[in-house]
């Protein structure tokens, strides 16, 4: 993280109201230009960006973390995963005979900020695979077939493919298994 990123992040917790009118300007529209497209209204990407914005003072006041891209770009995706929650919560509106617990704000949030630091494990232990690893599994991620992966990357079979991604999925386990943040993450 840039030192400029480290102080927009320490003064954006400790409330500089320019800072914040900053990631308004430069992320807001994107967020609710994302919100809108994914079935949503501007009052919903108001209320994402804020809840974001929370986790991120939150998260900060908390515990040290590193932000590996820039903060816009950080405080976007936390907006889309928070949205994609939202709507994964949306999709589970009961009918009448149906009975829902509602989890109360502060719960919402903790497993919100629970979400985003397994999300980053996830994606710093991958960046830390090899680079055919990392290829074969961003494939595979995408859903691309098997015989489609084994043609663009000279494999010889999909069944070479589907081996190689099964190593490189259990190299990504441990290498996640092993470091003391899941240990962390996992028993909460």
């Amino acid at each position: 993280m840039l030192k400029e990123e480290k102080d927009l992040l320490k003064e954006l917790a400790l409330g500089n109201k320019k800072v914040i009118q900053k990631l308004y300007t430069l992320v807001f529209p994107k967020i609710k230009n994302y919100v809108l497209k994914n079935n949503g209204g501007s009052v919903d990407a108001e209320d994402i960006f804020q809840k974001a914005l929370l986790q991120l003072i939150a998260r900060y006041k908390t515990r040290s973390f590193t932000i590996e891209s820039s903060i816009e770009a950080y405080v976007f995706g936390a907006c889309r995963n928070l949205w994609l929650r939202e709507l994964k919560i949306k999709s589970r509106i009961v009918t009448k005979d149906e009975i829902v617990a509602l989890v109360s704000e502060e719960d919402n949030m903790t497993m919100a900020i629970l979400e985003q630091e397994k999300r980053e494990l996830f994606q710093e232990k991958l960046h830390d695979l090899s680079d055919n690893c990392k290829q074969l599994l961003e494939l595979f991620f995408q859903k691309v077939p098997y015989k489609v992966i084994a043609e663009k990357l000279g494999y010889n079979s999909d069944n070479v493919v589907r081996q190689r991604i099964h190593n490189c999925k259990s190299q990504l386990t441990k290498l996640i298994k092993n470091d003391p943040r899941y240990k962390k993450i996992k028993d909460v």
